[in-house]
């Protein structure tokens, strides 16, 4: 049997009280563990609750753990349940292209609207309607409104969203009008609408105790209804702050200022001191409320790793370039997710090369290659495209994709690859981190040396770094976050002598029999 931890027995003796608790859960410190032993405690006092997961592996997992007296689930069953099951019908209707949808909303197949320098044509406005209802499902909002309308890439500026937003916002109304139809209607309908629809009746769900696990990437129509059972119901929030990695897609961070007791969990059981120093690191530099605690029988070191099981990259880009060259090197890769959405964007490409207009949200607004390039070079808001351009101009679109086809399944291959934000929630023995993590811009201000003095870190690109670092039990090759060991902000404290080693280290060499362990200073 696991011996509880200090933090777990808190947590474990504050939940019977009833008061709202939040657990801010390091990366590999027994969450799941945890909330189970709440569970029985609440078993034993008679009470039931509910256990809402991110998604339903994670909840099938957890209903292993947890005694029956919890049910385990996501916030689209409990949506389903109450309203979903109506639309049945719908939701297994034929997919469509998303133009034909539009059209039957009114969209023209003619048209041909000038947004700036830019021109959309009528399937890309199909597109943003149906991306607009999907980003209303997902807020708090009770209406339709412009800032639910996606920015499109060569389109930033205010003026360009609001006159899309014009465009956009009637069919988006009439979409969301068709939806309400149980047996009849021209837009497929998915999950997202009829969880927006659970969520604008107000519910209330029946359970003594609610616990909302990975609550730092919650989306804000899960935390309205979520976060309106508090009058009845004791709410349980876990995750890890530094984990929330999902603001650009509208998630939010529930556990931070919520109005209930605070409680940690800061043993990492995945990961030994050497990588939780590393991990600190990034937790100082984000100003995260805990910071970590290696298992001392756990042997991890920092060292070059050649042949990783997982290399992660900041970029779909990035993972597309580490899966030519493992494919090169003569390994058998598999990518994190499958290829489908590094095939689209690579289709997209080949569609701009041939001269064609493409539907893909990154690229729809381009009419010709040469002009993605020129925006790509030139343009500030378009710099993270310029790898993708990189890419396609050295391989071609069609060696991409003919390196797609060669991925295999993670049952059968020696290296996964994956984003970093696909990476999240899953461990690997060896983890490398690619070249595509970059360090900030220098200043336009030299130090007090006379050398260009490196820029502040961008706090999402912290937690992101926070999220990869943590993804490896034994062996972790920090390569592309190595520029932290000469910024400013990733000195360690040098009263604390489990932090001097992997901030002052020099360059790492591989190994030879076994990894380099690392020195401590």
């Amino acid at each position: 049997m696991h011996v509880p931890t200090p933090e777990q027995s808190a947590a474990a003796e504050a939940f019977p009280t009833g008061s709202h608790l939040v657990i801010q859960a390091g990366a590999g410190t027994g969450k799941t563990t945890t909330l189970a032993m709440l569970a029985r405690t609440a078993r034993r006092q008679g009470r039931t609750g509910r256990y809402i997961a991110f998604n339903r592996a994670v909840a099938r997992h957890a209903t292993r753990s947890f005694p029956a007296e919890v049910s385990c689930g996501t916030a689209h069953a409990l949506a389903y349940t109450a309203v979903g099951r109506r639309y049945q019908a719908r939701m297994n209707a034929p997919r469509r292209a998303g133009w034909r949808t539009g059209a039957a909303l009114g969209i023209d197949e003619t048209m041909t609207v000038r947004i700036g320098a830019r021109k959309m044509t009528h399937k890309a406005l199909s597109y943003t309607v149906l991306r607009t209802v999907t980003r209303f499902c997902q807020s708090a909002d009770q209406e339709i409104a412009p800032h639910h309308v996606p920015p499109l890439r060569g389109a930033e500026a205010a003026t360009l969203h609001a006159q899309l937003a014009d465009l956009v916002l009637p069919y988006a109304r009439r979409a969301w009008a068709d939806l309400q139809h149980p047996d009849r209607g021209v837009v497929r309908f998915e999950h997202d609408h009829y969880l927006k629809m659970w969520a604008l009746r107000a519910p209330v769900i029946p359970a003594d105790f609610l616990l909302l696990d990975e609550a730092q990437d919650t989306n804000p129509v899960v935390e309205q209804v979520f976060t309106a059972q508090r009058d009845h119901a004791q709410l349980v929030l876990v995750g890890d702050s530094a984990q929330a990695i999902y603001g650009w897609r509208g998630a939010r961070d529930v556990m931070t200022g919520f109005d209930g007791k605070q409680l940690s969990l800061s043993r990492s059981f995945r990961f030994g001191p050497a990588l939780a120093a590393e991990a600190n690191r990034w937790l100082t530099i984000i100003g995260a409320p805990i910071r970590l605690t290696g298992s001392p029988c756990l042997d991890t070191e920092l060292c070059t790793v050649r042949a990783p099981e997982a290399i992660l990259c900041r970029t779909n880009v990035g993972a597309m370039v580490e899966v030519i060259r493992q494919l090169e090197a003569g390994r058998r890769v598999a990518l994190a997710g499958g290829g489908e959405a590094l095939g689209a964007l690579a289709r997209a490409a080949y569609d701009l090369e041939a001269g064609r207009r493409t539907v893909h949200p990154e690229l729809m607004l381009f009419e010709t290659w040469a002009e993605l390039r020129e925006y790509a070079e030139f343009d500030p808001a378009g710099r993270d495209l310029l790898p993708l351009v990189e890419l396609v101009d050295e391989h071609g679109t069609e060696a991409l994709l003919h390196a797609l086809g060669q991925l295999s399944h993670e049952d059968f291959a020696e290296v996964t690859v994956s984003t970093a934000h696909r990476a999240k929630g899953r461990e690997w023995a060896s983890v490398r981190i690619a070249d595509d993590f970059t360090g900030p811009d220098d200043l336009d201000e030299p130090g007090d040396d006379g050398t260009p003095a490196p820029g502040p870190i961008d706090l999402d690109e912290a937690r992101l770094a926070y999220v990869a670092v943590t993804r490896a039990r034994s062996l972790l090759d920090i390569g592309g976050l190595s520029w932290i060991n000469s910024h400013p902000s990733g000195a360690p404290p040098p009263s604390d002598p489990r932090l001097i080693g992997p901030a002052t280290r020099t360059p790492l060499e591989e190994p030879k029999s076994r990894p380099t362990r690392l020195r401590k200073s």
